[in-house]
């Protein structure tokens, strides 16, 4: 796996019942259509996505979230930097943490200051800012990556709600 085949099964997600072709999501993402469909047959191959690769296999896909992101796409902060607040910044995790520090995803038209968490894939900072749900989410993916304990928790039963609970 890489580390945007993570943000492209969530993408799927937010689309719910929604049909969409790979241009499409490579238009939203800022991600080529090629390494659309090569992602997604990663993520077949991995389980987490359908072989018609139109519906994502929630389940498995939580389940990797919560106990392998960490392990896979691990994260050190690196220096102070302007960018998009992320992890315990973002305006949905503040009602719930409280944090002194910031991570932010470097963007020098960014808003805020602090530590840089680097983006899953190079364009994420501006795909999140045409998609509220997308930043959201990977906002919560970041609280695992970087999060104590307590953090993790929080963030890991945020994902459950909205990755488990299946579009109307």
């Amino acid at each position: 796996m890489r580390p945007q085949d993570v943000v492209i099964l969530l993408k799927i997600i937010i689309l719910g019942r929604k049909p969409w072709l790979n241009k499409d999501l490579a238009q939203s993402l800022y991600i080529s259509a090629s390494e659309i469909g090569e992602s997604l047959a990663r993520s077949e191959i991995a389980g987490l996505i359908d072989y018609d690769k139109k519906r994502v296999n929630r389940p498995a896909l939580f389940e990797f979230l919560e106990h392998g992101l960490h392990y896979v796409f691990p994260q050190q902060p690196g220096t102070m930097v302007t960018g998009v607040p992320t992890a315990h910044g973002h305006p949905f995790i503040k009602r719930f943490i409280e944090a002194d520090l910031l991570y932010v995803w470097p963007d020098f038209k960014g808003e805020a200051r602090g530590l840089s968490i680097e983006p899953f894939y190079p364009n994420q900072v501006k795909a999140i800012k045409e998609d509220s749900e997308l930043y959201t989410l990977l906002a919560l993916l970041d609280v695992i990556r970087v999060g104590r304990v307590r953090e993790i928790g929080i963030a890991i039963n945020e994902l459950r709600n909205i990755i488990l609970n299946e579009p109307q």
